[in-house]
């Protein structure tokens, strides 16, 4: 995948659908000033070659789901088997290997604020430590700015949905509980091809999904690899922040161009980032120089992200 090189149309697509996942190509086209053919042949080639997917993602405030993010100490001959299990649940949100092949970190979603479902994760030979924490708040509102720097403002304001103000969770239907799944495995199936694998009619599919995006259940995330755009290296960060000092510093980091991710946690730890760098010696500047320069975070933990299994899930 790393010996492909992505043009400028390819980083306007895809900062295109990062926008607006489900936007028809005749709107990308006219905004971009190409032809739908153009817009359409190019999408495929990123699909096809497993450079670009979109999937659908519910937003589990909405639907009063809790995310534990889980931190596993595995045995390096166990991982890979144990990474792949992981991502097969349903429960799972976002699956990583991290630190040479010896961690795991997940995302659990589980319903009515429970306990993540750890029971069995602490009795596997091949995991040797477990900790969970609950993500309380997730503080960035928007994705990481190496794939959202391609189009102008103006062709930025013409392909974004509006956005809701309503923040009251929203109780999943029957309906839901299919067409999330199919919309998490391909973010632009088509409605009649929806209305197959959920079996119901395609007006209420489409009336259903207008409806979770208009209320900010759904929203649509481009799958991509950051090496595509030049930046190697991603890293996790876990940082013990004075309290007092953990909202200004949470929207600091959530405003640097290195970050993909920024969220408070309950734990030692109360806020964790994801980095995205060029390379190493880019990485450590940004821990040393920007980290370290923050009065009020007393302590950081790194952790490198070797490769994703799973990005991106329902909550059921």
């Amino acid at each position: 995948m790393h010996s492909v090189t992505l043009d400028v149309l390819d980083l306007r697509l895809l900062h295109a659908l990062q926008l607006d996942g489900r936007a028809a190509f005749s709107k990308i086209a006219d905004v971009l000033s190409v032809s739908d053919r153009t817009v359409a042949r190019r999408f495929s080639r990123l699909r096809n070659t497993g450079i670009a997917r979109v999937a659908g993602v519910t937003n589990s405030h909405r639907t009063g789901h809790a995310e534990w993010l889980v931190r596993l100490r595995v045995l390096p001959r166990g991982i890979a088997a144990l990474a792949r299990a992981l991502a097969r649940r349903p429960d799972t949100a976002w699956v990583t290997v991290a630190s040479s092949g010896t961690e795991i970190v997940c995302i659990f979603r589980v319903t009515e604020e429970g306990p993540a479902p750890l029971g069995l994760l602490g009795r596997l030979p091949q995991v040797t430590q477990v900790d969970a924490q609950r993500l309380l708040r997730p503080v960035m509102d928007h994705r990481w700015i190496g794939r959202t720097s391609a189009l102008t403002d103006e062709q930025i304001a013409t392909l974004r949905p509006a956005a809701t103000a309503d923040t009251t969770p929203v109780p999943l239907t029957d309906l839901d509980r299919r067409l999330l799944p199919a919309l998490a495995a391909d973010g632009r199936a088509t409605y009649p091809d929806l209305a197959r694998q959920v079996g119901w009619s395609e007006s209420a599919v489409r009336r259903r999904l207008d409806e979770l995006r208009r209320s900010g259940v759904l929203r649509f995330d481009v799958e991509v690899d950051s090496g595509l755009f030049g930046f190697s290296v991603q890293c996790l960060l876990w940082l013990t922040v004075t309290p007092a000092r953990l909202s200004s510093i949470a929207r600091t980091l959530a405003g640097d161009p290195e970050a993909a991710f920024v969220g408070s946690t309950t734990g030692p730890h109360n806020l964790v980032a994801i980095a995205v760098c060029q390379d190493a010696d880019a990485l450590h500047t940004y821990l040393a120089d920007r980290i370290g320069s923050l009065d009020g975070v007393d302590r950081m933990e790194t952790a490198l992200i070797t490769a994703y299994i799973k990005r991106a899930a329902p909550a059921l």
